[in-house]
């Protein structure tokens, strides 16, 4: 998983990052509201941890423009020292899906941050198996089956393919997958993601009639869409 952290208090940002860390997930990191909102439109993350006293943007303001401005929402979770239940109520309504003041035990906002990401998961995304249609992924063999037929994939292919199916029509930016499959944003990795969608794509034959077709997000990644035949 990958997760946004905004806050202008370099120590609350170190804490929150060791926590995210040691829970597994990858993090970035921004000092104000304006960096996070920048951020938000290119790149894809799968929640945001944000202070609401944020300079350029306070936090309040930046869950109302996401609201407005993004097709596709992270999570978002504020974490503030603003205890007030008119505060509370006023981010939550704003879209905060939970609302923890400062200070919390860490075990305790691991616990939330699990909480927020398991009501967001897509359907099926941790379980062992899974069917989409005519595809069928076995993730303790890491197999994938089209009406009954072994479909060869090498590793990182089937990173790829699951990625892309539990994600399914949810737009990924190239940086959120080459950090989740190759552990990496660099140039070398983006010449062997392209490479690795191409096979997927037609190993698996990816096209509407099958249900499923990847396509490239100009400027931002790839989607897989779930189309209406198949």
């Amino acid at each position: 998983m990958r997760v946004a952290i905004a806050d202008d208090e370099v120590d609350v940002v170190q804490f929150l990052k060791s926590i995210i860390e040691g829970m597994g997930h990858h993090s970035m990191t921004f000092a104000d509201g304006a960096a996070l909102s920048q951020a938000l439109v290119r790149e894809t993350f799968d929640l945001v941890i944000m202070d609401w006293s944020m300079p350029k943007k306070d936090g309040l303001a930046t869950l109302v423009w996401m609201q407005s401005a993004l097709q596709e929402r992270p999570p978002v979770i504020m974490l503030t020292n603003r205890t007030a239940k008119r505060d509370i109520s006023d981010a939550l309504n704003a879209g905060a899906d939970d609302y923890i003041t400062k200070p919390e035990d860490p075990t305790v906002i691991a616990a939330r941050i699990n909480a927020v990401l398991r009501r967001n998961a897509n359907s099926g995304s941790f379980d062992t198996k899974a069917v989409y249609g005519r595809y069928e992924f076995d993730r303790i063999g890491q197999t994938v089956t089209i009406d009954g037929t072994i479909i060869t994939l090498t590793a990182k292919e089937f990173e790829l393919a699951d990625m892309f199916f539990r994600n399914r029509d949810r737009t990924l930016s190239r940086n959120y997958i080459m950090e989740a499959i190759w552990r990496t944003t660099a140039a070398l990795a983006t010449r062997t993601l392209d490479m690795h969608i191409s096979r997927v794509r037609s190993k698996l034959d990816l096209k509407p009639e099958n249900g499923f077709r990847i396509f490239t997000v100009f400027g931002y990644g790839y989607r897989l869409e779930t189309t209406d035949r198949g």
